[in-house]
C-alpha cells in the first residue's frame, strides 16, 4: 500500500487564536462519548423480563442489541464523512435530537418488531456523539493537547459501560426496564442541551471537503491509501476486538468456568476497568513527553504476553489467580494503545478528520459484533474460544502496527516541542 498522506489532497487547517480547551467542553465532549456506551448496556439485566413483557424469545431480544451496534457503526460511517464537508455542529445537533426521540420511541415500543427499529436508529441517530467528538478534539488540538483530550473520552468510554449494567439493573429493579429508556432519553436531551449551548463550529468553512459525494469518495481513498492512517486504525480495532472478546466471554468464564460469584465477577470487572483508566491516565500524563509509537508498542507487548498467558491458562484448566492477573494485565495494556492510537490515525487524516473518525468507530463496533457470538462457540463452560480470539486479535493488532505504520514526519506523531504544544492550544478555540 503506497503511502501517500491524506494531507496532499486536503485543504490546509486554519490556525486560530490561543485558548486552552474549556473545562465544561471537556465535560460536553465526555458525555457525547459516554451515551453511546451507556445506552448499549444499561438494558442488558433486564433482556428476561423484556423478552416475557413483549412476547419474545431471547433471540428476539438479543436482536435489539444487535441493531443499535449496527446503527452505530453506519452512524459513525455516514455522519463523520458528512460532517467533513458540512461541519461538525449542525449534525451533532441532528443526530442528538433525532437520539432523543428513538429513545422515547424506544420506552414506548409496543412490541420487539418495533423496539428493534427504534434501538436502530437510536444507535444511527447517537452515533453523531461518538464520531463526532474525536473528530472536533482533532480538529482543535494536535500532538500532546489532542492525546490528553483522547486520553480523558478513553476513560469515560471505560468506566460507561462498568456503570451501565449496575445503573441499569437498579433501574430495572425497582422501576422497570422501560424506565431505562426515559433515563436515556433524559441524557440525551442533556446531551442535545450540552452541544447545543457550549459548542460551536470546529471546522472552519475553508478547512472544509467541496464536491458532495465526489469530495466524500476522494476524502475516503485518500486517508484509506494512507499506511499510517490504516495501520493505525487496524491496530485500534483489532485491540478492541480483544478487549470485546474479553467483555463478551468473561461472565461466563468467571463464573461458570472458573466457579466465582456473580458477585465478586462484578468486583472483577470494576476491578480490571479500573486498571485501565489508571494506564489510560498515565498515558495522557506522559503525552508529549514520550513518544506515542513507544506507548503503542509498550502497550501491544504487554497485551501480547498477556494473551498468550491466558491461552496457556485456558488450555491448564484456567488457574484462578493467574488468570485474574493476566486479565488484568491485559486491561492494563490498552489504556498505552488506544488513545495513541487513535491521536496518530486522526494526526494521519489531517483535515479529513470526520472520515477518519467514523471509519475508526465503523470498524471497532463491526468487528465488535463480530467476535461477540465467536466467544460463546463453544458454549457456556469452556474459556477456549475466548483464549483464541484474544490473541489472534493481539496478533493482527501487533501485525497492523509493525507492518503499516512508519515513524511520521507530521508534527505530534513523535515527541512534542514547547513551541509545538502551543500551536496545539491555539487550535483549541474554534470549538
Amino acid at each position: 500500500m503506497p503511502d501517500s498522506p491524506a494531507a496532499s489532497v486536503q485543504t490546509p487547517r486554519s490556525p486560530v487564536a490561543a485558548n486552552p480547551v474549556p473545562a465544561i467542553l471537556i465535560a460536553v465532549l465526555a458525555h457525547l462519548t459516554a451515551v453511546a456506551p451507556l445506552a448499549t448496556d444499561m438494558y442488558l439485566s433486564a433482556f428476561p423480563e423484556m423478552a416475557a413483557d413483549l412476547g419474545t424469545s431471547a433471540t428476539g431480544i438479543q436482536l435489539t442489541l444487535t441493531a443499535f451496534l449496527i446503527g452505530l457503526g453506519l452512524g459513525q460511517l455516514f455522519i463523520g464523512s458528512l460532517s467533513d464537508s458540512i461541519g461538525r455542529r449542525r449534525p451533532l445537533l441532528i443526530g442528538s435530537l433525532a437520539c432523543l426521540v428513538a429513545g422515547v420511541a424506544c420506552a414506548l415500543a409496543p412490541n420487539v418488531e418495533l423496539l428493534a427499529l427504534a434501538r436502530f436508529a437510536q444507535g444511527l441517530s447517537g452515533a453523531a456523539g461518538v464520531v463526532l467528538a474525536r473528530a472536533m478534539i482533532s480538529d482543535t488540538s494536535r500532538g500532546a493537547a489532542a492525546a490528553k483530550l483522547l486520553g480523558v473520552m478513553m476513560i469515560i468510554s471505560v468506566i460507561a459501560p462498568v456503570v451501565a449494567p449496575l445503573s441499569g439493573g437498579a433501574i430495572v429493579a425497582n422501576i422497570g426496564w422501560r424506565a431505562v429508556f426515559w433515563v436515556l432519553a433524559a441524557l440525551t436531551l442533556i446531551m442535545f442541551a450540552g452541544a447545543a449551548v457550549f459548542t460551536k463550529e470546529s471546522l472552519p468553512v475553508s478547512a472544509r471537503t467541496r464536491g458532495g459525494v465526489r469530495a466524500t469518495i476522494t476524502g475516503a481513498r485518500a486517508i484509506l491509501s494512507n499506511r499510517n492512517y490504516v495501520g493505525y486504525l487496524l491496530t485500534f480495532c483489532f485491540a478492541f476486538a480483544a478487549l470485546f472478546a474479553y467483555i463478551s466471554a468473561s461472565p461466563f468464564v468467571i463464573q461458570n468456568v472458573m466457579g466465582l460469584s456473580a458477585g465478586v465477577y462484578s468486583i472483577v470487572f470494576g476491578l480490571n476497568a479500573l486498571v485501565i483508566v489508571i494506564t489510560s491516565s498515565v498515558a495522557a500524563a506522559l503525552a508529549g513527553r514520550v513518544s506515542y509509537r513507544a506507548m503503542i508498542l509498550a502497550g501491544l507487548a504487554a497485551a501480547a504476553l498477556a494473551t498468550a498467558g491466558l491461552l496457556v491458562a485456558v488450555f491448564n484448566g484456567v488457574p484462578t489467580l493467574p488468570t485474574l492477573v493476566l486479565f488484568a494485565l491485559f486491561q492494563g495494556s490498552l489504556g498505552f494503545i488506544f488513545s495513541n492510537a487513535t491521536t496518530l490515525a486522526l494526526e494521519e487524516a489531517e483535515a479529513y478528520a470526520g472520515t477518519g473518525s467514523a471509519f475508526l468507530g465503523f470498524l471497532q463496533f463491526t468487528l465488535a459484533a463480530l467476535v461477540s457470538p465467536l466467544v460463546g462457540l463453544g458454549g457456556e463452560s469452556t474459556a477456549i474460544p475466548m483464549g483464541l480470539a484474544m490473541i489472534i486479535s493481539i496478533v493482527l493488532a501487533v501485525l497492523a502496527f509493525a507492518i503499516l505504520t512508519r515513524k511520521s514526519s507530521r508534527p505530534g506523531a513523535h515527541v512534542e516541542s514547547g513551541a509545538e504544544q502551543g500551536a496545539d492550544q491555539g487550535r483549541a478555540a474554534v470549538i
